[in-house]
């Protein structure tokens, strides 16, 4: 997949509905928003972790529409400015399923190629956009496939009348979004898994995509625990062999 990026935006809450407005003017699908609160004291550089109510805003973008949004966060909103917010970028991997593509890139001037994982990643973050309450579905479905464990916080989806023109349903408005980091030769599997038993079809209504993750801490002794397994299946085989 080439150039579809995944957009997190964090602003001051109460700027919420300028960031929105220049989103739509953009053709940009607001996927989800979440609420949540800075950590630290506002100073200078570190505005978007001050303490203050913060909105968190996802969505997906293409390349040329991040440079028409980004240069309409510079001007329009000057975000810029210490205390207006944050827009960052991760490249795209792959997403599960044609109408969950259509319906999260609508808008936008976007045809899928073939899916690109970039050179040297070893794992993927798996993010899977579920109607709430379904997330022990999803990780139930995660985990037959070889995941461990995941990560759920609740959003509230946006534009639920474009999922009829994509998908033919109506879907809730309230989420939970799950993310789970995989190695990267599990992600198809898990995916997959995923889809079948809480995909659209489903009550959970889930969809799920994939950002390359470049590198991890805190996974070794997962790692070490599956070279140990391994290793010891091996020398079962050399012994019955």
């Amino acid at each position: 997949m080439s150039e579809l990026y995944f957009l997190t935006t964090i602003a001051d809450r109460k700027l919420l509905p300028k960031f929105i407005s220049l989103y739509q003017e953009k053709s940009i699908p607001v996927n989800l928003i979440s609420l949540g609160y800075g950590t630290v004291p506002d100073t200078g550089a570190a505005m978007f972790l001050s303490q203050s109510e913060k909105a968190v805003i996802f969505a997906l973008v293409t390349g040329e529409t991040w440079k028409e949004a980004k240069r309409g966060l510079r001007q329009n909103l000057r975000i810029d400015v210490p205390g207006v917010g944050i827009a960052f970028i991760v490249p795209m991997s792959s997403i599960g399923g044609r109408r969950e593509l259509a319906l999260l890139t609508d808008g936008q001037s976007f045809i899928r190629g073939e899916e690109s994982e970039m050179r040297g990643t070893k794992r993927e973050l798996i993010v899977i956009i579920s109607n709430q309450g379904y997330n022990e579905l999803v990780m139930e479905a995660a985990r037959e496939a070889g995941a461990y464990g995941g990560t759920v916080i609740h959003a509230r989806g946006t534009g639920m009348e474009r999922a009829e023109k994509f998908l033919g349903i109506s879907l809730a408005s309230e989420k939970d979004v799950i993310f789970i980091v995989v190695k990267t030769e599990q992600r198809d599997r898990i995916m997959q898994k995923i889809m079948l038993k809480a995909g659209m079809e489903t009550p959970a209504k889930a969809i799920a995509f994939s950002l390359p993750v470049t590198d991890t801490a805190g996974l070794r002794l997962l790692d070490d625990e599956e070279a140990e397994a391994k290793n010891t299946e091996e020398k079962h085989t050399e012994q019955e062999g």
